[in-house]
C-alpha cells in the first residue's frame, strides 16, 4: 500500500474539518500544523451562540449576488482560517503551516483558484504562519510562502476578490 504524502494527509484533515461548515455557499476547513503536530483546526461558521446560515436558510451574500472575495463584512460567518487561528496560541503558530481546503456547497467540487481572503491573509501574517497549502484537486495543491503576501501587498493596488 502506498502511503499518502504528508501535505495531502493534512489537506485531507482540513477537508474532514470542513464537513462541520454551516455556510450555504462554500465549505472550508483549515488545519494549522507545526513540526508534524496539529496545533488547531477551524471551519466556516457563525460566531458562537449566533444562528448559522444553514439554520436561517439564507446567505445574504448570495441574496445580494456578491462576488466571492468581496464584502465579507456582510457575511455571518467566521472563516476557517480565522477560527483555526483564534483557537491556537501565537507562540505555537510561529513558523507553522496552514492547510486549507474549500468545496462548493452546492456541487461538492473544489473551489477553483481559491485563496485566503484579504482579511484572513492579514490574520495569517500576524499569526506568524510561514506557509499556506491550498487544495486544488484531491491530489493537487499549491504552496504559498506567506512572506510573498507581505512583499506583494495587493491591498496597495485596490485589488478585490481572489
Amino acid at each position: 500500500m502506498k502511503r499518502r504524502d504528508k501535505v495531502n494527509y493534512y489537506l485531507d484533515l482540513a477537508e474532514m474539518v470542513s464537513q462541520r461548515c454551516t455556510c450555504l455557499r462554500r465549505w472550508y476547513g483549515a488545519v494549522i500544523v507545526k513540526n508534524d503536530e496539529v496545533i488547531s483546526t477551524g471551519y466556516v461558521g457563525a460566531p458562537r451562540g449566533r444562528k448559522n446560515c444553514c439554520d436561517i436558510g439564507e446567505c445574504i451574500r448570495v441574496k445580494l449576488n456578491i462576488p466571492r472575495g468581496e464584502r465579507y463584512e456582510l457575511c455571518r460567518s467566521v472563516h476557517a482560517e480565522a477560527n483555526a487561528i483564534i483557537s491556537a496560541s501565537r507562540d505555537k503558530m510561529i513558523g507553522s503551516s496552514l492547510y486549507l481546503t474549500g468545496k462548493e456547497a452546492e456541487t461538492g467540487e473544489y473551489v477553483k483558484n481559491t485563496n485566503c481572503c484579504s482579511m484572513c491573509k492579514r490574520l495569517v501574517i500576524n499569526a506568524g504562519i510561514e506557509r499556506v497549502y491550498i487544495r486544488d484537486t484531491k491530489t493537487d495543491y499549491r504552496m504559498i510562502e506567506v512572506k510573498d503576501w507581505i512583499e506583494n501587498d495587493e491591498s496597495l493596488e485596490g485589488v478585490f476578490g481572489y
